[in-house]
């Protein structure tokens, strides 16, 4: 399995899957490594190093709030919620995203004779 941090990625994909993890449902910090560990069929882990400087820039932005309640483990957690300012720069970022692999793959695909 490989580990990754957020300098393996290109600019902006943690940030992506953090906010279209958290469209699905609210979670906490550790619940979001393994859904996204789980969801790449552990392609991908994320490190705390990179995942909590993420989640806090993300707060700074206004793209997610949290909130802190007790877990089933009856541990204390950190819920992060995406906001509508987060849902609208999801969308934005995923529609650049599709762009710009629609050009990697015509780069990447054979020539035509």
């Amino acid at each position: 399995m490989n580990k990754i941090d957020q300098r393996d990625l290109f600019p902006g994909a943690l940030e992506m899957m953090i906010l279209r993890t958290l469209k699905r449902q609210p979670l906490h910090g550790y619940a979001l490594a393994q859904h996204i560990k789980q969801t790449s069929n552990e392609l991908l882990q994320i490190e705390e190093g990179s995942l909590y400087p993420a989640l806090q820039r993300m707060l700074k932005a206004g793209w997610l709030t949290a909130h802190w309640e007790i877990s089933s483990t009856n541990r204390r957690v950190r819920t992060y919620t995406l906001t509508r300012t987060g849902a609208k720069h999801l969308e934005r970022e995923m529609s650049s995203f599709e762009r710009m692999l629609e050009g990697i793959k015509r780069v990447l695909s054979p020539v035509k004779p």
